[in-house]
């Protein structure tokens, strides 16, 4: 598409920019509606270069409807874009618009200041803020039929559309040539706001379009997603929130969430969950905040670990593999004893954070002090306590075969 910058230019008072402006305002109206009349009829000959192109017949030359259907597609979008432009943009500047519009205006300029900086953002997102612009516009205005038709391509077209915004994320987020992970953090944002923008968003409409059996292995996840999109949220249950997105995103953005960037996400989460454990205060949220830190530790292992494959550390492969080893006998509990499970599973989790925490560069001595409480309360390890004044009190654990725990 032809990109057209706008600019917002003072106001002026002289006798004939006044006649201007008014004549302006009267024609504005006959505007929207040439520009509503094209846009609507581009946007039945994408539905039906889109039908065209999605039939599954022998009789068609498959790529010659591919370019139309692509050509139809872009001859839309410009029509879109002349629209914010001549029209939307226009009632803006002479105090015309509604709420809407001036929303609408504003998340344009929004998209297109991505341009310079991050294109390939911007290159996806401007598509589909234009589709959203529409379609907002089909909902409202078109026939029945015109609007089941267009929300297949709508979801076909979305889904494309948010697969490459996460994919150029990823890559982000994959490159190792930034050492500075703190610069790092945005992408982080970027990963789970746009999961749950389409979890909101494009899934539902999907879900209704597609057959039921296509989603049945999303189905629990999704409905407890739903029940973090009511009320305020606090730390805790964006952690958990996002847990679940990641857990989603598992099923639905296997490629362009590859499994080593959905390690990190899941890395980053852990750490968020470490940190607000140890900092949190009151004693009641803080054994919720751990709760929900179990939680996470038993998603990261069965939806990501379990299933990964190429390891760069072969040492770090076999003890996982005895880890969890580990993890399927204590599942053996489950229907036998399940307070037992759960009390082995506990133990099991904390103790492999425990290795893990030992050489890390984050300081988290508080919530290694937690995890050793826990396991003493569990009977995990005993307490050894040595009351020499000369040498001050010193409190020290140790487990069931006699380690000392530092």
């Amino acid at each position: 598409m032809v990109e057209r910058s706008l600019r917002i230019t003072g106001t002026n008072t002289t006798f004939f920019n006044k006649i201007t402006k008014t004549l302006t305002k009267i024609l504005i109206p006959t505007k929207i509606g040439i520009n509503g009349m094209l846009i609507s009829i581009k946007r039945n000959s994408l539905i039906k270069a889109y039908e065209n192109f999605k039939k599954d017949t022998e009789n068609y030359d498959k790529e010659e409807l591919e370019k139309k259907y692509d050509e139809a597609y872009t001859v839309y979008l410009e029509a879109l874009d002349k629209y914010v432009m001549d029209s939307i943009y226009k009632k803006v500047k002479n105090n015309t618009a509604s709420e809407f519009e001036k929303n609408a205006l504003a998340k344009y300029y929004e998209v297109t200041s991505l341009k310079e900086k991050e294109y390939m953002d911007y290159k996806y997102r401007k598509q589909k803020y234009l589709l959203e612009l529409d379609k907002e516009s089909v909902d409202v205005s078109a026939k029945e039929k015109v609007q089941e038709k267009y929300n297949k391509f709508y979801v076909d077209k979305m889904d494309a559309l948010y697969k490459a915004i996460l994919k150029n994320y990823s890559i982000k987020l994959a490159d190792t040539t930034n050492i500075y992970d703190s610069s790092k953090e945005w992408i982080y944002v970027k990963i789970f706001y746009t999961l749950e923008e389409y979890i909101k968003n494009i899934l539902p409409l999907k879900m209704e379009i597609n057959p039921k059996d296509e989603f049945k292995d999303i189905i629990d996840d999704y409905e407890r997603f739903e029940s973090y999109t009511v009320g305020k949220l606090d730390t805790k249950d964006n952690i958990e929130k996002n847990m679940i997105l990641l857990g989603i995103s598992r099923k639905l953005f296997t490629h362009s969430i590859p499994l080593i960037v959905a390690e990190q996400c899941y890395e980053k989460l852990l750490k968020d969950a470490r940190v607000l454990v140890q900092d949190t205060k009151m004693a009641a949220k803080r054994e919720k905040a751990y709760a929900m830190l179990i939680n996470l530790i038993e998603d990261y292992n069965i939806r990501l670990l379990s299933t990964k494959v190429y390891w760069n550390d072969m040492k770090e492969r076999d003890n996982y593999r005895k880890y969890w080893d580990k993890y399927k006998e204590i599942s053996k509990l489950k229907d036998v004893d399940f307070v037992e499970y759960m009390r082995q599973k506990e133990i099991l989790f904390i103790k492999n954070d425990m290795k893990k925490l030992k050489n890390s560069k984050v300081d988290y001595s508080k919530i290694m002090t937690y995890y050793r409480r826990k396991l003493i309360d569990y009977g995990a390890i005993k307490e050894l306590k040595n009351d020499c004044k000369s040498i001050g009190k010193y409190t020290g654990t140790i487990n069931k075969e006699d380690r000392v725990v530092a």
